[in-house]
């Protein structure tokens, strides 16, 4: 049986953008399911789709480019017009496609790599 995860899920509004902060005690995206899970409740329950999360909640497969999970979970939350910014700690990856990838993210309009929760909030607070 599939255990619940609980979402704790902060409601800030910037420039008349709503956008939710997800915390949680455990991981929160490991697969594709499990990030449009939390994507469907953050639409449902604040009536947006934009979200800052902190880097750690999410499956270290993420960040690994050739598991796909990054590149399917970025894929489908473009289909359902989602914003994402993670925030964290990136110096540890020493990967040049994580880099580039990154790099590329921060110069797009959907998803965002930063280092703070300020700087995740005034990214999708000014998209």
């Amino acid at each position: 049986m599939k255990r619940e995860i609980i979402l704790n899920i902060e409601k800030t509004e910037i420039n008349n953008n709503i956008i939710a902060v997800v915390t949680s005690e455990e991981k929160v995206i490991k697969d594709v399911q499990s990030a449009l899970e939390m994507l469907m409740t953050v639409s449902y329950e604040l009536g947006t789709k934009k979200i800052v999360i902190d880097k750690n909640l999410i499956s270290n497969d993420f960040f690994v480019l050739s598991t796909g999970l990054a590149g399917e979970i970025l894929q489908k939350y473009i289909n359902y017009g989602a914003k994402l910014a993670i925030f964290g700690d990136y110096s540890g990856y020493t990967s040049k496609p994580l880099k580039d990838f990154i790099y590329e993210s921060n110069n797009g309009k959907d998803f965002f790599f930063v280092a703070t929760k300020e700087e995740a909030l005034d990214k999708l607070g000014n998209i």
